[in-house]
């Protein structure tokens, strides 16, 4: 390949042909939604999650951002972003690796090995390491509750989470109630 964009085009392009289900952002091919289904014989069978994948302008040589738009209980996820810390997306990614790679290897090992020792959620890490049996218990709890088929319809996307939002504060407060990471004071 002679460009990233070609190799970029190729890979979007490999990735929609294979049994994944893509839906493109915007019309281009630099941000898309993906249907992951939980690995066979892991705590996560079963569960379907809307992955947000973010393809940067040096794709391949730079990694894609990956994130889970409904909710996961694992130690590497974290709960709230769905930001993934995953090694070999964030610090040892090639450009021998493709779109593929990420949905067939990288995220089912995430999900089948958990590593609490570098956690982005620390009360999953936490949990798995001093009760295995009650983490077992929340995963699939959580599997249950945000990771079926009908809830990656519903999964918000950059739009409707400004929406979401808002709703946090129905309840009769108002924004100033509450200090808001990332904003800065008046």
């Amino acid at each position: 390949m002679s460009s990233p964009s070609k190799r970029r085009d190729m890979d979007v392009m490999k990735l929609m042909m294979s049994d994944y289900s893509v839906e493109t952002i915007n019309d281009g091919i630099s941000e898309f939604n993906v249907e992951f289904h939980g690995p066979k014989e892991s705590l996560y069978e079963g569960g379907v999650w809307k992955v947000r994948v973010e393809l940067p302008d040096a794709y391949p040589y730079k990694s894609p951002s990956i994130g889970f738009l409904n909710k996961i209980f694992h130690p590497n996820v974290d709960e709230l972003s769905g930001s993934v810390c995953l090694d070999v997306i964030n610090q040892s990614w090639s450009p021998m690796f493709d779109l593929l790679n990420v949905f067939e290897v990288f995220l089912p090992q995430l999900l089948l090995y958990p590593n609490p020792s570098d956690p982005l959620n620390g009360d999953a890490a936490s949990l798995m390491m001093k009760d295995k049996e009650q983490y077992e218990q929340k995963v699939k709890e959580y599997c249950e509750h945000y990771a079926k088929k009908e809830h990656i319809v519903n999964a918000p996307t950059d739009e409707s989470d400004e929406e979401l939002s808002d709703e946090d504060f129905s309840d009769g407060r108002s924004d100033s109630d509450d200090d808001v990471a990332g904003h800065a004071d008046p």
